[in-house]
């Protein structure tokens, strides 16, 4: 076996976080909440996943956030994926509110569609839609850093990104690019993929 030499490798300071040294890929999606007067939010996080092999997923947040807040009051969430052409509308998502515990105007100008089976918004035009009944909340990251998890109760899929048996996975991510957020501070728009090399009899 061969190792890479001592000088090739640079040990990071653990004393505060690694992850702005280098940059990492996750995906980016927009979570959608019920707001405690009118109206709903939507925030963009990268910080998201599917939790498990079912169908629960989670995301990271702060009590310091709506969006925290308006989980564990209303119990429930949507997440939509966006679409590279839709980066910059999930970028204004993360706007600044009127004021402390204000309005986002900028929810009012995207263009939006209701979630079926609880109450909430999804960006229209995405590819995935889920509408998630939150699960638990789980602190203890650090910080005020929260996991907040969800059971997905309903879901939807853009027909244009959806797979099926007979088709071409690989003509399907080049047709339907996938938003990546590439932390810190960049995204991707993903139109070229491969099968993954798994080695012969591998199961999860």
């Amino acid at each position: 076996m061969t190792t890479s030499p001592a000088d090739e490798l640079v040990d990071l300071d653990i004393q505060s976080p690694v992850w702005s040294r280098v940059f990492t890929v996750s995906p980016l999606v927009l979570v959608g909440t019920k707001e405690e007067g009118e109206g709903y939010d939507l925030a963009p996080k990268h910080l998201a996943m599917p939790l498990g092999w079912d169908n629960f997923f989670g995301f990271v947040c702060t009590p310091a956030h709506a969006t925290f807040r308006n989980v564990r009051r209303e119990g429930v969430f949507t997440v939509s994926y966006p679409r590279p052409t839709q980066v910059v509308l999930t970028s204004l998502a993360a706007s600044a509110r009127e004021s402390p515990g204000g309005p986002k105007p900028i929810v009012d100008v995207l263009e939006l569609i209701p979630a079926t089976r609880i109450d909430g918004v999804h960006l229209r035009d995405a590819y995935l839609f889920l509408e998630c009944e939150l699960h638990r909340t789980i602190d203890g990251f650090g910080g005020d850093a929260h996991l907040v998890t969800g059971r997905i109760v309903a879901a939807r899929a853009h027909a244009d990104a959806l797979r099926v048996s007979e088709g071409d996975d690989q003509r399907l991510v080049h047709d339907s690019p996938l938003l990546a957020y590439i932390d810190p501070g960049r995204f991707a728009s993903v139109a070229e993929s491969h099968a993954f090399p798994f080695p012969a009899g591998f199961l999860r």
